[in-house]
């Protein structure tokens, strides 16, 4: 008899708690979003795992004055890259490799590949080795966050290793195209180092449907510009021995 209002009592607390959780239930996303997945998404669309293709790249001073390097690439995997350099004609013959987090330039009548690091550039101007010889983004991050902004998402990237060239990324999706629109590469304390802007959809055939251009500042360089052009790219398997140092001299052989 003295029970029955504590009783009644705990029946209302549980009541409450259970509209209360209907309530949230009913206020959220009918599913939450997979960060990790979509960002592999996000790489298969840039690219399959293994392609080749040219590309232009422009640096572009204050001044307006601009100097142009185009170079051939393949990839494999997620963590095999080697590019050639077709002009200017001082650059002819370089090469570079990348293995993970490894990597070479083979500079003609100078000997044996030499290390390189991803924060410096073989171009100079604002992109660095990591941006040339780019990786799939899954391969060397993790997604922290992803956020809901309508039209796009928004996924905070945080690097996997030390040994990566950002410590985060802010990376702005396109919902329907699932392609990136802005990346801003940032320090571990939040400080931005350079955004990438990715441009002008292309179909170039194959089921690639990617940005033919992409373009960087960064307030390190003020007044500074770079920009990245896509051309001929599809689909190829390449034989593992290309990605080796002893093949760096040989890489125009397979254009």
């Amino acid at each position: 008899m003295y029970d029955r209002p504590k009783s009644i009592q705990r029946r209302y607390e549980m009541l409450r708690f259970i509209f209360l959780m209907a309530a949230l239930l009913a206020a959220a996303p009918a599913y939450a979003v997979d960060g990790n997945q979509l960002l592999e998404q996000v790489d298969r669309n840039l690219a399959p795992e293994s392609y080749e293709l040219y590309r232009k790249l422009i640096n572009i001073e204050p001044d307006g004055k601009k100097k142009e390097f185009v170079l051939f690439t393949v990839k494999k995997g997620k963590d095999k890259i080697a590019g050639l350099f077709i002009s200017p004609a001082s650059e002819k013959g370089r090469s570079t490799l990348r293995l993970g987090e490894n990597m070479w330039l083979y500079i003609p009548n100078v000997g044996k590949p030499i290390r390189i690091t991803s924060l410096q550039s073989v171009i100079g101007g604002v992109f660095n080795n990591s941006d040339i010889l780019q990786l799939d983004y899954s391969e060397e991050y993790n997604v922290l966050q992803v956020e809901d902004e309508g039209k796009e998402y928004l996924l905070h990237l945080r690097a996997k290793t030390k040994t990566v060239a950002y410590d985060r990324l802010k990376m702005w999706v396109d919902k329907e195209k699932v392609s990136p629109t802005k990346i801003e590469c940032m320090t571990e304390a939040s400080m931005l180092i350079k955004t990438l802007y990715f441009k002008d959809i292309k179909d170039f055939g194959g089921g690639i449907v990617r940005p033919a251009s992409v373009e960087t500042d960064s307030p390190l360089y003020k007044g500074y510009k770079s920009v990245m052009l896509f051309a001929n790219f599809k689909k190829r398997e390449v034989a593992d021995e290309v990605f080796t140092l002893t093949f760096m001299p040989n890489i125009d052989s397979l254009r």
